[in-house]
C-alpha cells in the first residue's frame, strides 16, 4: 500500500470515527471461518442500506467487494467470492456519505 493510500485510509477511518460516532458499528462476522461461495454475516449496528452501501473484504493491500444478499440494521449478509484467495481478511464498509471504513473484524477464507 502506497504512503498516499495509508494515509488516505487512516484519515478516512479517523474522520468516519468522529462523524459517525456509536451509530455505525461491527462487531462479528459469523462464522469465522468461510469457504468461497458460503454466506456470512456481519453483525453490528446502524448497518442498515441507509448507512452502508457496499461492503468489502480487505487486507489493506487487495480489496474484494461481495455481494450482498440481505442487509438489516443489524446483519449484512454477503457471498463469499470466487476472488477471494485462502487468506484472513477485514470487513470494510463503504457508507452512504462516501466513507470507507476499516472494520477491526476479520474473517479467514479457507
Amino acid at each position: 500500500m502506497s504512503t498516499r493510500s495509508w494515509v488516505f485510509r487512516s484519515a478516512a477511518v479517523l474522520w468516519a470515527g468522529i462523524t459517525w460516532g456509536q451509530d455505525l458499528r461491527v462487531v462479528s462476522v459469523d462464522p469465522a471461518t468461510a469457504k468461497v461461495g458460503d454466506i456470512v454475516t456481519v453483525n453490528g449496528e446502524g448497518i442498515d442500506k441507509t448507512t452502508v452501501d457496499t461492503l468489502y473484504l480487505t487486507d489493506g493491500k487487495t480489496d474484494i467487494k461481495v455481494e450482498v444478499t440481505e442487509q438489516t440494521a443489524k446483519s449484512i449478509k454477503f457471498k463469499v467470492p470466487e476472488s477471494a484467495k485462502s487468506h484472513r481478511w477485514s470487513v470494510m464498509v463503504h457508507t452512504t456519505k462516501d466513507q470507507l471504513i476499516e472494520e477491526p473484524v476479520r474473517v479467514t477464507i479457507e
